[in-house]
């Protein structure tokens, strides 16, 4: 039995041997994106057979899984530190593009074109909520610089009757409206930019960004 905070040093080898598989698959999602990844070009890279990876993660999936719980932690633990900074709406979305910069592929891997045959587990789903919900929070606090009137009301209305991407946090259905809002026209922008599709357009996609997060945060 391994005492809390002491690992032995079979459990130091495997964590860094896992570490490494980790790092070779983000260079190959890099250069062919997740469809292409193979834990069998993996294990020739790193000098071991097929079945021996295989002891440290059962199957494409499990890979790809805790890519994605990195990935969605990575981010969740950003935007919480930035809430917890004081940071408003405005705050967490250039906090947002900030960490989607970093590290296009990892973006993609959680918020780009579904990975074929692969479906996340419920513990993944747990971590994105957690995002969600701090969103939900700073919704809360402020109204909406867009009214649209019936528009509005109607999808409001719709909202109260489906929440359940909210998880269970109390916000009123305007908060859910605005934090849907916020969360959909970002990733919009932030995926055409990271995949290109600004470029020789002409302008700067930092400033339609900082345009969209004034008239979504006021």
């Amino acid at each position: 039995m391994t005492v809390a905070g002491k690992e032995t040093p079979r459990e130091r080898y495997r964590a860094q041997v896992r570490a490494e598989i980790k790092e070779r698959a983000w260079e190959q999602i890099a250069a062919a994106g997740a469809p292409g990844l193979s834990l069998n070009s993996i294990a020739k890279q790193m000098g071991m057979s097929g079945p021996a990876l295989y002891r440290y993660f059962a199957s494409r999936d499990e890979l790809i899984t805790e890519l994605i719980k990195d990935a969605y932690r990575s981010l969740a633990d950003t935007i919480s530190t930035a809430a917890g900074s004081g940071a408003d709406l405005a705050g967490l979305g250039r906090a947002l593009r900030t960490w989607a910069l970093d590290d296009p592929q990892r973006y993609f891997l959680i918020y780009g074109t579904p990975v074929p045959g692969y479906h996340a587990p419920d513990d993944v789903t747990a971590i994105a909520s957690e995002i969600m919900q701090v969103l939900l929070n700073d919704a809360q606090l402020g109204g909406d610089a867009v009214d649209d009137g019936h528009l509005d009301a109607r999808l409001e209305a719709h909202l109260a009757q489906h929440r359940q991407w909210a998880a269970d946090h109390p916000a009123e259905p305007a908060a859910l409206r605005r934090a849907l809002r916020f969360w959909t026209r970002l990733h919009g922008i932030l995926s055409l930019e990271l995949a290109g599709h600004f470029t020789g357009m002409g302008f700067d996609a930092a400033e339609l960004y900082e345009n969209e997060l004034r008239h979504l945060s006021q």
